[in-house]
This record gives structure tokens, sequence and C-alpha cells, in this order.
């Protein structure tokens, strides 16, 4: 079985970031932090014109927290530090200087769906449907919210936490404004990456810089709200309730 790993390239411009976990790329704590270090780590080189983020295979985007993880966690301390490794991507990624498109290939579940809510521009399959699951193992979706619910709205961020054991498709992911295109394999997808990356090195790096400040406004407090929510969610996963929901979910999947 392949090790877990992060990595990235550039290329012609484009800083290309992959991350792997055998299970259905689900994200323990330390490959979050090695995430958020290479998102950081690309955004200050003067060489990365643009981020692609993708993950490695042809199903599972991302499966969101590492359930192994999570049946470990048993204090509230370590339960602030994993869930703050969420907060720490989506501020990065929300700081990052350069613009970030991310590459949905699956269905994406969770922490994956605030990863691609934090993009600035989301390419998808139409396979690839999209799940808020945390209200169904006991916990809610409260470090992702504010960047799910920035790009979505209120009404379906409420459909997507309440109804937290149902599916829902790429065209509605796409309608709500989730996912920017919807293509219908992988490779027709790949090349409208290409192309859009493509034009955004030759754009101006300054205007960009500027753009992406002015489309994240009203987020400057998130460095410390993501904390917080990561403490309200490290609370809940020391609970009864949530361990023994937790198990149950591993035993069906």
């Amino acid at each position: 079985m392949q090790e877990p790993f992060v990595i990235s390239e550039i290329k012609n411009g484009i800083a290309t970031i992959t991350f792997y976990h055998p299970q259905s790329n689900s994200m323990p704590g330390s490959q979050l932090n090695m995430l958020a270090t290479e998102i950081e780590k690309l955004g200050k080189n003067p060489s990365a014109k643009v981020i692609v983020l993708k993950s490695e295979g042809d199903k599972a985007f991302c499966a969101g927290a590492s359930f192994d993880e999570l049946i470990a966690i048993k204090d509230s301390e370590s339960g602030l530090k994993f869930f703050s490794g969420f907060a720490s991507v989506i501020n990065a990624m929300r700081k990052a200087p350069k613009f970030i498109i991310v590459r949905i290939q699956g269905k994406t579940v969770g922490g994956g769906v605030g990863i691609a809510c934090s993009a600035d521009y989301t390419f998808a399959v139409d396979s690839a449907s999209v799940k808020l699951s945390e209200l169904a193992i006991g916990i809610g979706p409260f470090v992702v919210g504010p960047a799910v619910e920035r790009k979505i709205g209120s009404s379906a961020f409420c459909q997507l936490t309440i109804n937290a054991s149902e599916w829902q498709t790429a065209e509605w992911a796409k309608q709500k404004g989730l996912y920017n295109q919807v293509f219908s394999n992988i490779e027709e997808m790949d090349k409208g990456i290409e192309t859009l990356s493509q034009i955004l090195t030759s754009s101006n790096p300054e205007a960009m810089e500027m753009l992406k400040k002015e489309m994240w406004k009203g987020t400057e407090n998130w460095d410390q709200l993501l904390i917080e929510r990561a403490g309200m969610s490290g609370k809940l996963v020391l609970s009864d309730f949530t361990i023994n929901a937790i198990n149950k979910f591993k035993q069906k999947n």
C-alpha cells in the first residue's frame, strides 16, 4: 500500500500540489500540516504564478478527517490540535497571494468540501458528489463552515449540514457556486485546468494578488475564528455519543 504524501512541483509558472492517503485521501493531522506548509511556501515562491491543488487517484478527492485519528483523540488539547489542521489549510489557501485552483476528480466529504470551498476556482467531474457528514458522526462542520457558507450561501450550507447523510450531486454543487466548471470526464477537466492555468501565468501577478485580497475581504478574523471553531469540534469528539457514532460509521464502511 502506497504511503501518504504531500508533494509539489513548479512547471512553466504552474505550481501543482498533490496529496494522497490510502484511506480515500482522508487527512490525518500531519498531512494537513504538510499541506498548509506547502501552500504557504508556494505562495511566497516567485516562480509560482498560480497554484493547482489536487489529490492522487481517480476516486475520492478527499474523505475529510482521518477516523483513526479522531478515535485516538483523548483530550480537548489534542482535539483542538487536530482540527486546527483543517483551519491551517483553509487559512493558508485564503492568505496565499496566488490564485488557487482545486481539481475535484471524485467524491468529497467534510473537510474535503472545506478545501474545495477555499479555492479561488474549482474544477470537478460530474461524478464528484459532495457531503458534509460531520453531524452524522456526532460533531459539526464548525471549522470548514465559514469557508463553505462564504462560497455557497447560508441556505445551501444549512442543507448540507442538516442533511448530513445525503450526497449532493456535482450539478447541485455547480448551481450553488461550489464548483465553477463541471466536466464529463477527468481528461476534459484536466484540459480545462491547463488552459486556465496557462492564461493565469501570463496575467499580471500584482493585479491577481490585489484581486484575491478584495475577493477575500471580510475574512480577516478567520485566523482566530477557525481556531475557536476547532476547539468546538475538539470538545465534541470526546463525547461518548461521537465516539460511538464514529465506531458505527467505521464498521459500515
